[in-house]
């Protein structure tokens, strides 16, 4: 069968108007898309642009805040579905206190002791006996060694001897210068002689003085065979033992003995805290130190400031010092390395706050105070003062009692509206907010009953 073509019909028509119907779909397709997309985007803005009060009462309660009208506390300062700006920041706060402050001196201390003696015997001999453990405390005198005293006996019993003979020559010379002088009177002898035997018996006072030296020197010669404590302290390791000659040359000695009570530390003091340093000292007042542990959580000892050195060292720009401690538990060990805490002062009726609280901005220190009854705070500059532990001193600005932001205040300004631990949401309690709930759950069953009708 034969088709037949109308005279004004051609197939290129018919192709030409399938492409407008087809370039016609793309085009209203392509409009649908972007007002969907539109469409979306609005949806997404408003629900992460939405207040905490519309957000808390949910799309329902918002809708119906906006139709409810005043009745339903929709457009009222009460409604709950009413943006109202930004929220209010949850922060942390403190209340500034009145208290003393102890203005410390913190410094790296080396334990020294008071006295060390190295105990070396005074004259030479063999060592006969030990009278001490190593490590032992002894007393000041204490008898920790014996050196054979025999030679010394000797020696002591010969200086004896030789002053007896000598004091017995000196009681005849006198006799003799007695009947010297009666003679004398008598004219019966010659006054030379008389003055030869005065000075005779002169001089034989004098060998008796020497003798009785010698023999003074022999005593004390042989007390030194008795090797004594010079002080009182901890006995070190032993350097000789029994048999061996001793003397005082001895570059060792028997053994040393170091002060344990009382005991020093020295530490070094900045330069720039010297003359508060000697105000103190010149108005004779004493400066309480503590001794702690490597990680300053124990306490060692307690004593107190002893004396500052005459001069600064160029190098590190301190001065030396020394505090004295009792130690009589011991705890402090010659060498040891400590840490001190020297009290220098104290500053009496500080206001403080805590070290979170104290902000540095371009015009200085400055702290946020919180008014309580409007939830507010105010930006206030300040001067800072001394520190101590997690606290540190507002020298003016602030008085105690004043409530300060100690956290979340990198989120305010001056006079930025917070909100307190504990506190209920704004608007979450409000007459406004809860006429809107309940007219948004009014509103939802209306629109399911005309749904339904429909």
């Amino acid at each position: 069968m034969d088709s037949t073509v109308s005279p004004n019909k051609t197939p290129n028509d018919d192709l030409r108007r399938k492409n407008r119907s087809n370039k016609r779909s793309k085009i209203v397709g392509g409009i649908i898309a972007v007002l969907a997309m539109v469409a979306l985007a609005a949806l997404a803005w408003h629900l992460t642009h939405r207040t905490p009060e519309g957000a808390a009462a949910g799309p329902g309660a918002a809708g119906a805040g906006a139709r409810g009208g005043a009745g339903a506390g929709g457009r009222g300062p009460g409604g709950g579905g009413g943006r109202r700006g930004a929220p209010a920041t949850t922060v942390g706060v403190a209340t500034a206190e009145q208290v003393d402050i102890p203005v410390t001196l913190e410094a790296l201390g080396t334990v020294t002791p008071a006295a060390i003696a190295t105990v070396r015997p005074q004259v030479s001999g063999v060592l006969q006996k030990i009278n001490f453990t190593e490590g032992q405390l002894v007393r000041a005198g204490q008898v920790l060694a014996t050196i054979d005293p025999r030679s010394s006996e000797i020696a002591l019993l010969q200086a004896t001897g030789q002053r007896q003979r000598d004091e017995a020559q000196l009681e005849s010379a006198r006799l003799t210068l007695s009947r010297y002088r009666t003679l004398l009177e008598q004219d019966s002898i010659a006054r030379q002689e008389v003055d030869t035997q005065a000075a005779l018996v002169k001089q034989l006072e004098a060998t008796v003085k020497t003798d009785t030296a010698a023999e003074n020197l022999g005593r004390l010669n042989l007390s030194y065979t008795q090797v004594k404590a010079p002080i009182a302290g901890r006995v070190g390791l032993r350097t000789v033992d029994i048999g061996n000659l001793v003397g005082s040359g001895d570059a060792n000695g028997i053994a040393v003995i170091t002060q344990f009570s009382p005991i020093d530390v020295e530490f070094a003091v900045p330069q720039d805290q010297v003359p508060e340093l000697q105000g103190r000292i010149a108005s004779n007042a004493k400066l309480p130190a503590v001794a702690l542990d490597r990680t300053r959580s124990a306490t060692l000892a307690t004593g107190r400031f002893a004396a500052l050195d005459n001069q600064v060292d160029t190098q590190t720009g301190t001065v030396r010092a020394k505090a004295r401690f009792e130690n009589t538990d011991n705890k402090l060990f010659p060498s040891q390395f400590v840490n001190l805490r020297l009290q220098v002062r104290t500053i009496e009726g500080a206001v403080v706050v805590p070290v979170n609280a104290l902000r540095h901005g371009a015009n200085g220190d400055f702290v946020y105070v919180l008014d309580p009854q409007a939830k507010t705070v105010a930006l206030r500059n300040v001067t800072r003062g001394q520190a101590t532990g997690d606290k540190v001193q507002v020298a003016t600005g602030l008085k105690a009692g004043e409530q300060v932001i100690t956290e979340g205040a990198d989120r305010l300004k001056d006079g930025a509206k917070v909100t307190l631990p504990g506190d209920r949401p704004q608007g979450a309690g409000g007459a406004g907010g809860r006429q809107g709930a309940q007219g948004a759950k009014g509103e939802r069953p209306r629109r399911q009953r005309d749904g339904a009708a429909q």
